[in-house]
């Protein structure tokens, strides 16, 4: 499956690659309101188009996956970066393993491949993953993934752009489904091909996505962190005042005790708030797994096949 918006020349060789490299397997290239001849390109290579109006890469994926039916997803842009090569080892990797997610980390030879920004960008934002929700993924952010039917089928895909990388390694995460990660070959982008990334906009929505799929999916250490904090603020407030009132009887500064009042409040409210979405936030889990699991595994499947 590769999305792709205007890359005619590159999606031509992915898709030769990719048929060279699975034989068997059926390619699909979801054009996302491209304006050159992509479409008539990827026909001619042998893919089946579909087309999806809505852009952003995580709309893109989001109709992949409610569209198309199988048993194991090779998941891949369509500007000719990744190794095709190395699909079958990913393929292989997933179904010995019996693994719902495999992730190709990417190995570049040039800079023009993968800039030394995107680089460090990548390691923050997967290093901030990483210490929220766990895990030991090391290339968050990587395009090119192999995915069980089950992964795909539980996933729920709310992201509208490049932040789909970072919400797919964390639905693994946090259903704590079996995963690895295969290096591959990273290149440089054919001539002519533009890459739609805009490093720091799309930099800044990944990490919102962060920070927002932590407060979803940890509302209990999110807010209770701010609890903490404002509680701790509305304290040091207060301790001047308090020792004021015991030792005179009065109230000196009275916004002040305000003001910590109202911080107090404050923490109160936002501890609670993270008791109850944390009960929320499970039974959600909860529905997701069993999902997950009403969904049989490739080696079941084929068993039953047999």
């Amino acid at each position: 499956m590769l999305p792709c918006h205007n890359e005619a020349a590159a999606v031509a060789k992915v898709v030769s690659d990719f048929r060279l490299a699975l034989p068997m397997a059926e390619i699909h290239v979801f054009d996302n309101d491209s304006s050159d001849s992509t479409v008539a390109v990827a026909r001619a290579a042998g893919a089946r188009v579909h087309a999806v109006s809505r852009r952003g890469k995580g709309n893109v994926v989001r109709r992949m996956f409610a569209d198309i039916d199988a048993d194991i997803y090779v998941l891949a842009d369509g500007d000719a970066t990744y190794d095709a090569a190395s699909a079958p080892i990913m393929i292989g990797r997933l179904v010995g393993a019996d693994l719902d997610m495999v992730v190709g980390t990417r190995a570049h030879q040039r800079n023009e491949a993968y800039r030394p920004g995107h680089q460090i960008g990548n390691r923050l934002l997967t290093g901030a993953m990483r210490r929220i929700f766990g895990g030991t993924f090391t290339d968050m952010l990587s395009g090119y993934r192999v995915l069980s039917r089950r992964f795909v089928k539980s996933f729920p895909a709310t992201s509208h752009g490049f932040e789909i990388e970072t919400e797919l390694t964390i639905h693994a995460q946090e259903l704590r489904m079996p995963c690895a990660e295969v290096t591959t070959t990273y290149g440089v982008r054919p001539t002519g091909s533009e890459s739609k990334l805009r490093t720091y906009a799309d930099g800044w929505r990944i990490l919102v996505t962060i920070i927002r799929l932590f407060a979803i999916e940890r509302p209990f250490r999110f807010y209770g962190a701010m609890s903490l904090l404002v509680g701790l603020i509305s304290l040091g407030l207060a301790a001047p005042l308090l020792i004021t009132y015991v030792n005179s009887g009065a109230v000196p500064r009275l916004p002040t005790a305000v003001l910590a009042t109202g911080l107090g409040m404050m923490a109160g409210l936002s501890f609670f708030a993270g008791l109850i979405l944390e009960t929320v936030t499970v039974g959600r889990r909860e529905l997701r797994h069993l999902i997950y699991l009403s969904v049989g595994t490739f080696a079941r499947r084929r068993r039953s096949d047999d």
